[in-house]
């Protein structure tokens, strides 16, 4: 398999558990229905760790632009790799989004608020302020590059990483998630986002365009920022 491939297909997993969880959560008569902010952190920890497990081998399983653009930033990736690799994320996300369109396809009918319906693909502010929800991604994308690099700077076990890799993502969604939902990956809300306009959902109203950019540009800022700030301290 080559390296686009695994990125496609490590995304595409990411965003089938990890919007699955939400989908589980928040869509109406779901056995999961209002489990709450635990269970969707600890989905989307899950997901990410069962995404890098999938490809880590293969492509080495960024399965986020912020990951691909922060490590080509301080010379751990080469930036003629980086195109296909954005490439293969976006794919990588619609499709998965797809897929959970597919798996809860008699609870959109079900689910009246258009709201909820968005919320399974994409994130949205707690408090609607984009310069302030655009730190908050900032902040929690520089962490994830800081954590990812620390991780993989240890001895560690062989096939710890990819579930440290998780742990990590479970304890920015814990602690740094509530303003903004915590993208912190421009193609997990993009390629979702992508797909909720396109899908044929009951009632789905609006894609919310206008907020957007701020999951893409706080994470490819914060992915820079903190791997820049890695390289630079360790």
């Amino acid at each position: 398999m080559s390296p686009f491939m695994g990125e496609l297909i490590g995304t595409m997993i990411l965003i089938l558990l990890g919007d699955g969880v939400v989908a589980n959560v928040l869509l109406a008569r779901s056995k999961g229905q209002n489990a709450g902010w635990i269970v969707i952190t600890t989905g989307w920890a899950l997901a990410v760790a069962m995404g890098v497990y999938a490809v880590g081998d293969i492509s080495g399983a960024h399965l986020n632009p912020a990951v691909t653009l922060g490590l080509a930033s301080i010379g751990q990736f080469p930036w003629s790799d980086v195109p296909a690799y954005l490439v293969a994320q976006m794919l990588g996300a619609i499709l998965g989004a797809v897929l959970v369109y597919l798996a809860y396809l008699p609870h959109w009918a079900v689910t009246d608020d258009p709201a909820l319906k968005l919320a399974v693909f994409s994130t949205g502010p707690a408090v609607r302020s984009p310069g302030a929800n655009l730190v908050t991604e900032i902040i929690g994308t520089a962490m994830l590059l800081l954590g990812v690099l620390a991780i993989g700077a240890n001895q560690l076990a062989q096939g710890l990483n990819p579930l440290l890799i998780g742990f990590l993502v479970w304890s920015i969604g814990l602690s740094l998630g509530g303003p903004t939902g915590y993208a912190i990956n421009p193609a997990r809300d993009l390629g979702p986002r992508i797909a909720h306009a396109i899908l044929p959902i009951p009632g789905k109203g609006s894609s919310d365009w206008g907020y957007a950019w701020v999951p893409v540009v706080g994470p490819i800022i914060g992915g820079v920022l903190g791997a820049v700030l890695y390289s630079g301290l360790f």
